[in-house]
Order: structure tokens, then sequence, then C-alpha cells
């Protein structure tokens, strides 16, 4: 089954391509492929055997028995294979396909890169297509709001600007009751990190930040956090195509760390957005290194359960299992980390799916997909089909996931195929096992 097979209607990409003409999209991919490209797509491109062991890598492949237009080498066939070889000349129902493959039929996951024989990215190439289809004005349209929210207001969610300092101050409210004396400093200069969350922890799970406000008081960490825009480190706009926004983004970021002198960032249970800083805004603006130093939460977790700053009251009952989200374990190589906290947590065993690790498979919602919302759900879910089965594999009912849209895939996968299962964010368990205050 080809893209044209399974064409979903998405008023965000119809009328994108209602505006298009074939000599438009020449242009564009042309100015895309010779401006923004250079010699490491060429060499894909080139170097690619179309031997197809890529396929077995992919979960979307997996789920659909085998369908080859659903593997890697199939999506690249489909797509960039396509512009390269009509040199851009290609009608407006092509980008439509096209669109829909990129955005919603790949988590830009990298797992295949793992299983190519000559390295090729095909995230990378996924990204490149949906770089064009944004400077196409060819976009999913929920994705797009979000990446138009942090256009406008630096936030995904749309936080006014008092909101958020209201939300610190009623998280610090309600900590204080149980932890009396805690507090969540805001602006504070000179402090040893910046903890950085992602818009929907002030929208609506705000009991992460209660949790990492209870457990940075408790360890006695030197924290604060900023009171204006540039808190909301998530990046739709990477997912999108968005580069200059991007750029943007992340130069907002360092800017309000840097404002207050802090030492380094420690970035929430999030995945996107920590690759989106340490490896695509931050390039995008063209630093060198990044200008304040960046870890992920699980680094930092670690961190004060090696030092003993982290004290248990009990743990938390095993066996589980542990999801390693890609950017931070594919992407960074945490997973070893992350393992040795989960064991510091757990009363019992960590159950691994079949593949773990750096060859764990995608939660399914990553790379934005999730983000393309209702009119690819069923796609989405169908494609998880692979994850599922390993997590039914497992015989557990924990799933430790340290990653915002990775809880967000698992919880629907979790649902749809009936698997009884809950997920944790680390940051739940540590609140959950950790002292308190008699």
């Amino acid at each position: 089954m080809g893209i044209q097979d399974r064409l979903i209607e998405d008023v965000g990409l119809r009328e994108g391509v209602k505006r298009l003409t074939e000599d438009k999209i020449e242009k564009v991919v042309q100015g895309v492929l010779k401006g923004e490209t250079g010699a490491r797509l060429a060499a894909y491109n080139e170097i690619c055997m179309r031997c197809g062991l890529c396929s077995e890598a992919c979960h979307f492949y997996l789920s659909h028995d085998g369908d080859p237009s659903y593997s890697p080498v199939g999506k690249v066939q489909q797509t960039m294979a396509q512009l390269i070889k009509k040199k851009g000349r290609v009608s407006p129902d092509d980008i439509y396909g096209m669109a829909q493959i990129a955005y919603t039929e790949c988590n830009l996951c990298r797992r295949c890169v793992h299983f190519c024989p000559v390295g090729i990215d095909t995230g990378y190439i996924m990204s490149t297509v949906r770089r064009i289809c944004h400077k196409l004005g060819v976009t999913p349209q929920y994705i797009q709001d979000t990446a138009h929210s942090h256009s406008a207001t630096f936030n995904q969610m749309w936080v006014k600007d008092d909101e958020w300092p209201d939300s610190l101050q009623w998280q610090e409210d309600e900590a204080r009751e149980e932890f009396p004396g805690l507090r969540i400093p805001l602006d504070k200069e000179g402090a040893d990190i910046y903890y950085s969350v992602i818009a929907p922890e002030p929208k609506f799970r705000t009991q992460l930040i209660y949790q990492a406000a209870a457990i940075f008081n408790a360890a006695g960490v030197d924290w604060t956090m900023p009171s204006e825009p540039g808190w909301d480190n998530s990046d739709m706009c990477m997912f999108t195509g968005d580069f200059e926004m991007m750029g943007r983004l992340k130069r907002r970021h360092f800017e309000s760390a840097q404002k207050l002198k802090v030492k380094r960032i420690v970035m929430g249970e999030c995945g996107h957005a920590f690759r989106s800083i340490y490896d695509m805004g931050n390039r995008w603006v063209a630093w060198k290194m990044y200008p304040v130093p960046v870890i992920h939460s699980i680094e930092f977790f670690w961190e004060l359960m090696k030092q003993g700053k982290i004290k248990l009251a009990k743990k938390y009952p095993g066996p589980v299992t542990v999801h390693d989200p890609c950017n931070v374990v594919r992407g960074r190589g945490h997973h070893e980390k992350l393992r040795e906290l989960v064991r510091f947590l757990i009363d019992g065993e960590i159950i691994e799916t079949a593949s773990n690790r750096e060859h764990n498979i995608c939660c399914t919602a990553g790379g934005g997909v999730i983000n393309c919302g209702p009119p690819f759900k069923n796609v989405r879910l169908a494609g998880s089909k692979a994850k599922a089965d390993e997590l039914r594999a497992t015989g557990v009912k924990t799933i430790v996931a340290p990653c915002h849209n990775c809880h967000g895939g698992l919880e629907d996968t979790v649902k749809r195929y009936e698997l009884g299962m809950h997920i944790k964010f680390l940051g739940d368990i540590i609140y959950e096992c950790m002292e308190k205050p008699s």
C-alpha cells in the first residue's frame, strides 16, 4: 500500500496545497536542497543501497505486517528521493502525501540508523522533507497551531505572562503545607541550577513542578526558575520545520539563563525539548557550544542519588519496565544512568522489553507525531502495535518513562491495546518514596 491509498484529510495540509503551483514547489525545493542541505543529504541519496535492512527497525513497518511503504527506505523513496530525482518538479497532491509521511508516519526516532549498514539517518531526511513542507505552508493544522502559540507567546500552550508566575506561586503554596519553608525561587541570580520545564506542566501537569520543588527542597538544591518568557523549552517548531522560530526559542531560553547567571540548566523530564536545546536549536543559531551547560533530569537525579541527597522512606514496588526515550538515550546515551537510578528507587527487578536501551522501540508519539492531533491518532496507534506487544510480554504493571511525549504515546497505547499498565515519571517515584516531614 502506498501513501495515495491511505491519505487522511487534514485542513492544514489541504488548505496548504491549494495555494501551491508546480513552479512554487520547484523553487522552494531547490532553495532548500541547494541552500540548506549540502553534502550530507547528497551522500545519503547516493550511498543508499535500497537493501531494506532498515525496515525491521521501524515500528510502523513492524506494526503493518511488513508493508514496505512504511519502511524507512520506502518512506524516503516516496518523498525525498522523488524530490531529488524530479528536481522539485512535483504536483501539489504529491506534496500532500509527502507531508503526511514526513509528519505523521515517521517519529524521527532514529532507531533505523542502527540498522543501516552505512549509517543513513532517515530522521534527518524526514526533517528536511518537513522543512520543505513548512516553507511551502503545508503542515498539519494541530501542530501548526502549537507552533503559532510558541511564535506569539514564547510558550506552546498560550500561557499568559501573569499565569506562569501565578502557577508557580500556587504550587509553592500547596507544597508549603506539606514541606514548611519550601520555596520555588524566581529570578534568583547565581543559583546552581535553572530548572527548565515545558508548557504542558503549568497547564495540566502541575504536579510535576510540585514534585520537583519537593525533591530539590529535600536535597538542599540551590535552584531557581525564570519569571519571564523563555521558561518553556519545548519546541514544536523544530518538528514543523520552522527552524527560524526554533532558533529564536532556544536563544531566548539560553538568554534567560544567562541573565540569571546560573551555573547550569537542568531540563525536566522531556525528550524532544532536550534534543532541541543540545542538538538542534543551538546549532541553528550557529553556536559552536551552547552558552550554559545543560543536563537532563535523568542525569541530575542520578547525581543527587550518587551524592546521597535523595533519602528514601520506602522503595517503589517492582518489578517495572523502563522505556528509553529516543532523544535522551539514542541521542545522549543516558540508558545506564536511568537504570541505575531506577534500581535505586524500586523494590524488585527491571524487566526489559525485547528491544531496549539504544535499540528501544519508539513510543510512537515523538517527533511531533502526537501533536498532529486527532486526524492521525488511529494511524499512530496502529503503528504502536509492535511496542504494545513488547510491553505486554514483560508482564509488569509499571512503565518508567522520563519523557512527556512518551507518556502521552504510552498512555494511548496502554489504553488501545488494553495492557493494564500505568506510566511513571522519575519524579513521580522519587516524590512518592522520599522522606517527608512527619
